[in-house]
């Protein structure tokens, strides 16, 4: 890299083989990091605002011009990975068709068939997780991975299963994590570190002469506000409820306090008591539990009248009501709405007719920085999706404004589409309105332009979205930071786990910077060589169902193709089972097909096949076994549900509530003596993957076995054997297939029709099509 000329302005640019003349301003700051971050794994920490996307373009067009291969830049949400694409696009010399986007939005079968070619990935990561536990993409030619806002590489987030993939399988692997605050303490920086395979960190903050011109003050204004009598009364009656429901608790021997000030954290141990209880058959634990769930609906509601607004309140109220009349309602629900304190409370709710303060000091500071002060642009930040709505329809009787708000539905609010997010920040840096009111989907990395006022109608309690939430101001000009905080409220108590972490991160990342040398020497020590020479064990095949965050396009998703009602409650069973959630904590059960793919001779040389159900992938087993020497795991949506073996997971089997022992010893005898399936227990996912590797291996390599996804003969419908012919084709999918027969009418116009009429389908790409045709029309040769 290069500096290059001047423009008429004085502003000099980068310049480089790949990159496009006069786009990326040459900053020494981002220089200095990229020449560390093209060199060794690294953590960049950089302020909001400053350009740590910049760096990793640099090191991605470094790596692509010195070793080749392809770059994968990957990031937590949708609208996010659209921006960093045009950017890339935009400051890359190279076609645009080579840098590609994958989303869910794009089908799988599009996704393999668009890696092969392309030479910048950007992506979400639960889209790559899936693709690389499907066998659909390899990491081995990927000589870059930039993980944007790293600070989330941590616990089970997709991230870490990528880093661990890539140093195994990458020939020459180099890893950027980026973000501007990686965690709360030193701790959490190694962690997320050692999670990536992360050697250096290199901090840089607004003290450092090189960032300090592009930076400007962003002091905290803490403003307080004064709850009015009639809505301490509301707050006063459901706290009422909450002490007697806590005093239960207490008579539990589960709970030492009645004050409806808890913690979280209380509750949370509260919980584990009665989780006890249940371990141990007391059903007084099952009371608990439920007495717990209203106790933490009355907290939501409390948090809601106190640092939100009571027209916020009467939305959740109402979602109460809407729960307790459910068909599925639980008795928690019930009660809730029919205790006379808070029907008292809702019926106060309703009558209230004035403004929170909150609303009229948001609405003030709004006048003032637009007015008085002639600002452009004020963000108001909430953590509430009904106070964004409430405040965009009350803050648009004075100015132009418009919400930002996550993707997925609500009662009462419909999200937006990631075109609607992205037309939206447009018009708000075109200047086409002047307030923008969002949830905190903006905070991460989003490039949302640079206004006069943020304004948090709460105090952040974290440090990572206090500091994200502050970078939207004060990149190009002084601006100014406001935080709302209601006298005598869980507000307060926010405010100070907020300051009191910042503090900390600050002083940690100024530790940080301080030692580096010595962090770098932790990490040197750490055992980062763990990614590559992991050890397996054995190797397993697989069938699982449910796609997760990202990757829920039309493609990716179908529905167990269930004609038979025994068998389909039978699935059921297993699926409900099978542990989606940490919650419950009683046994799981797996299924394992009978069969394999591969030609394993019995020495283990070969891989065995692993397949599995696109519905099962929020369990860490397919992630498990597509780590394992030997295994191979693909993805495919399962239509039928012939059980060979049935495992049983984890401890508390019969202490599930609201499931009787009887019923499940029903369920088990079923299994074995109705379906024929073998029941075995495992302790937890490790030992699930174990027993499966191990069956999987005994049926490929040992019977010499080959896998079969379409079960045995069973009795169906015309429509259902309809379907199961068209989904056998390339891939389709009992989803798409329904959608083809739907559009043609028949089984032979899907396999006589033309590719152009087959794309005019929904759910069917290129790809797809393509297959199709090659599949039907192509002859056989069996040699």
């Amino acid at each position: 890299m290069a500096t290059g000329e001047a423009d008429a302005e004085g502003a000099a640019y980068v310049e480089g083989s790949l990159l496009t003349e006069g786009v990326l301003e040459r900053r020494r700051y981002q220089l200095r990091l990229a020449d560390t971050a093209a060199e060794t794994h690294t953590l960049v920490c950089l302020p909001t605002g400053l350009g740590k996307t910049t760096v990793s373009l640099l090191v991605t067009a470094r790596r692509l011009e010195a070793v080749g291969g392809r770059a994968l830049l990957l990031a937590p949400t949708k609208p996010l990975v659209r921006q960093h694409a045009d950017f890339y696009r935009e400051a890359l010399s190279i076609p645009d068709d080579d840098v590609v986007v994958f989303t869910g939005e794009v089908s799988p079968d599009d996704r393999a068939d668009l890696w092969g070619d392309a030479r910048v990935v950007v992506a979400t990561p639960q889209v790559v997780e899936n693709d690389l536990v499907g066998g659909r993409v390899s990491l081995a030619s990927v000589t870059h991975v930039t993980f944007d806002e790293c600070h989330r590489a941590t616990g089970d987030y997709a991230y870490n299963y990528i880093a661990e993939r890539y140093h195994r399988d990458a020939d020459r692997p180099l890893v950027t994590g980026m973000s501007a605050s990686p965690g709360g303490d030193e701790a959490a920086i190694l962690q997320v570190c050692e999670n990536l395979g992360v050697e250096t960190v290199e901090v840089m903050t607004e003290e450092d002469a090189d960032v300090a011109e592009y930076t400007h003050d962003t002091d905290v204004e803490w403003r307080t506000v004064e709850l009015p009598a009639a809505v301490l009364e509301i707050r006063d009656a459901l706290n009422d409820v909450v002490r007697d429901r806590l005093t239960r608790l207490k008579e539990l021997g589960v709970c030492s306090t009645t004050q409806p000030d808890l913690s979280q954290k209380q509750l949370n141990e509260v919980r584990g008591r009665l989780q006890e209880l249940i371990d141990n058959g007391d059903s007084d634990g099952f009371e608990g539990m439920s007495v717990h769930a209203e106790v933490m609906k009355l907290r939501q509601a409390v948090t809601l009248v106190e640092t939100q607004s009571v027209e916020a309140l009467r939305r959740y109220f109402e979602r109460q009501r809407e729960a307790a009349r459910s068909s599925g309602a639980s008795k928690a629900d019930q009660r809730l709405v029919s205790d006379p304190s808070v029907r008292e409370a809702m019926r106060r709710a309703e009558a209230y007719d004035a403004l929170h303060p909150k609303y009229s000091r948001t609405r003030r500071l709004t006048a003032e920085t637009l007015g008085i002060e002639n600002g452009d642009r004020v963000i108001v930040f909430t953590e509430s999706r009904d106070t964004a709505e409430a405040l965009t329809e009350f803050l648009g009787e004075h100015f132009a404004v418009r919400r930002f708000v996550g993707q997925g539905d609500r009662q009462g609010s419909d999200g937006m589409t990631q075109r609607q997010q992205q037309d939206t920040l447009e018009s708000f840096r075109q200047g086409e309105f002047e307030v923008l009111v969002s949830t905190s989907v903006a905070e991460e990395g989003l490039d949302v332009p640079e206004v006069d006022l943020v304004l948090f109608y709460e105090p952040v309690p974290t440090a990572i979205r206090s500091v994200q939430r502050k970078g939207r101001t004060g990149r190009q000009t002084e601006g100014r930071v406001v935080v709302l905080m209601a006298e005598d409220t869980r507000d307060e108590a926010y405010f100070w786990i907020s300051r009191r972490r910042e503090e900390e991160m600050e002083e940690e990342l100024r530790a940080l910077k301080e030692v580096a040398d010595e962090v770098d020497a932790e990490l040197a020590q750490s055992d980062l060589g763990s990614f590559a020479d992991e050890d397996a064990t054995t190797t397993t095949t697989t069938t699982t169902n449910a796609s997760t965050g990202d990757d829920a396009g039309a493609s990716d998703e179908s529905e167990p193709d269930t004609p038979d009602a025994d068998r389909a409650e039978l699935t059921d069973f297993a699926a409900v089972a099978a542990g989606e959630s940490d919650e419950e904590p009683a046994g799981t059960v797996a299924s394992a097909g009978a069969g394999g793919g591969g030609d394993g001779d019995g020495d283990g040389a070969e891989a065995v096949e692993v397949v599995v159900d696109q519905r099962e992938l929020e369990s860490s087993i397919a992630r498990d076994l597509s780590l394992r020497e030997g295994v191979e795991t693909r993805l495919e949506t399962l239509a039928v549900g012939d059980y060979v073996v049935v495992l049983l997971e984890g401890e508390g089997l019969y202490g599930e509530r609201d499931v009787h022992p009887n019923a499940i010893r029903g369920a088990l005898a079923s299994l074995a003596v109705d379906f024929d399936a073998s029941v075995l227990r495992t302790a937890d996912e490790d030992g699930t993957a174990d027993m499966l590797a191990t069956v999987a291996e005994r049926e490929q390599t040992v019977a010499d076995r080959e896998v079969s996804v379409h079960g045995e003969k069973q009795s169906r419908t015309l429509d259902e054997q309809q379907e199961y012919v068209v989904s056998s084709i390339a891939d389709v999918g009992p989803v798409t297939a329904r959608a083809l027969l739907a559009h043609f009418g028949t089984v032979e116009a899907v396999m006589t029709a033309r590719e152009d009429d087959l794309l005019e389908v929904d759910g069917v790409g290129e790809v797809t099509a393509t297959r199709l045709r090659e599949v039907v029309g192509s002859e056989y040769d069996p040699s």
